[in-house]
């Protein structure tokens, strides 16, 4: 490859980079915001009808168009070997990708601005902010849902977490159809101790338990799991019992672990105990400017995002505080109407654009992949064909000048 070819190609990755870098430029210029986000917000795909896809057509075009000439009359007529032929058509097939991507830097830019005006660290404050409030938000009809609301659910303090032990009492041992059931709450607490003195304990622990005429199986049907963890074994066992109902500091908003939106790289359940040690302290131990700063933050987030809510704070901090002391009351009064839809499709579409961003849109893979080769095709094609005619006329020149010798 002499000189001459390498400047040319050289000077057209500049103009490509060019172009690139102003299709980012009005992508990042043209993100509406974060209000304007919605279930159908996408990186550019393509549309065939607008401003960008327009463009697009005609840039590319324009640029293949003057580089084939160019490359065709002024760097074809000298003879290549093969490798030189097959490293240009790897370059040629780079440069039908890069002219036919203009519309990827766009959504670059796109995916660039909403970053500047929502940094990560601020979307997750203000998914940990939403994840702290998710007990206060449901809708009225939700808190009488025992798979959303129930002791189970409850992560703090101590004794808590507890697990259900359900009974069924029948009232006549010979009619099954008369019964009912009663429910015990037992703390879930962990022994871990070295395997040998775990086999230990338990012989003489049936041996105390058979002196005695004790069941040495109730004492088994307290463990919920066994589990060895190298030369040691990890028993999980239902501890004190536990009486939720009847515990002064305890409210249905604490019982509720789910998480609106979840951060990306801490685990779950961490999530949700943090999330739990602080919804506990708003409730039971802060005053209630700390709840009431909360929502506060949250009328602000609503705004942010552009969310219809007719939450004030001061009332629902009342109605959170009122329910907690009247617990047996049902919580149709509360008010806490928001867009709940509309917020968390929102923050579902940016959880797509932050960390599952999709610059090629399936709808078009298949057009876009064609339309590389095909564009790849004809320039190498006309490369190869411009080659092979440059060398016969270099090879009748040849035997013309031999037969004037």
């Amino acid at each position: 490859m002499d000189r001459k070819l390498k400047r040319f190609l050289i000077k057209a990755f500049a103009v490509l980079a060019v172009i690139h870098l102003a299709y980012f430029i009005y992508g990042y210029v043209k993100f509406k915001g974060l209000q304007k986000i919605d279930m159908y917000t996408e990186f550019y795909r393509f549309k065939f009808y607008d401003d960008v896809s327009i463009s697009h057509f005609f840039v590319s075009g324009f640029f293949l168009f003057f580089f084939v000439i160019i490359l065709l009359k002024n760097h074809s007529s000298k003879r290549n070997e093969r490798s030189t032929i097959l490293g240009m058509g790897i370059i040629l097939l780079l440069v039908s990708f890069l002219s036919l991507t203009f519309f990827i830097s766009y959504s670059l830019g796109l995916n660039a601005k909403l970053r500047t005006d929502l940094p990560e660290k601020d979307l997750n404050k203000d998914k940990t902010l939403l994840n702290v409030l998710q007990p206060f938000l449901y809708n009225y009809t939700s808190y009488s849902s025992e798979k959303l609301f129930n002791p189970e659910n409850i992560l703090y303090p101590r004794p808590y977490p507890v697990i259900e032990q359900r009974d069924t009492i029948y009232y006549d041992p010979e009619n099954k159809d008369y019964y009912s059931t009663e429910s015990r709450y037992y703390s879930i607490d962990t022994l871990r101790m070295l395997s040998a003195d775990h086999k230990k304990i338990s012989n003489k622990t049936k041996l105390v338990f058979d002196l005695f005429g004790l069941d040495a199986h109730e004492l088994e049907k307290r463990i919920i799991s066994k589990k060895k963890i190298g030369d040691s074994t990890e028993i999980v066992f239902k501890g004190v019992e536990v009486n939720p109902e009847y515990d002064e500091k305890m409210c249905i908003f604490l019982e509720n672990k789910n998480l609106f939106s979840t951060l990306h790289t801490i685990p779950e359940q961490r999530q949700q105990y943090k999330n739990a040690v602080k919804r506990y302290n708003l409730l039971y131990q802060y005053s209630q400017d700390s709840l009431l700063s909360s929502f506060q933050k949250l009328d602000v987030l609503f705004k942010k995002y552009n969310i219809e809510t007719q939450i004030i704070p001061k009332d629902l901090t009342k109605d959170v505080f009122y329910y907690r002391d009247h617990q047996q009351e049902p919580l149709n009064a509360i008010r806490n109407t928001y867009e709940r839809n509309s917020l968390k499709e929102k923050f579902t579409t940016l959880d797509r654009l932050f960390y599952k961003p999709n610059y090629l849109h399936p709808s078009i893979a298949g057009i876009f992949t064609g339309a590389v080769i095909g564009v790849w095709l004809v320039l190498f094609l006309l490369y190869l064909i411009w080659n092979i005619r440059y060398r016969k006329l270099d090879a009748d020149k040849t035997k013309e000048n031999k037969l004037r010798q």
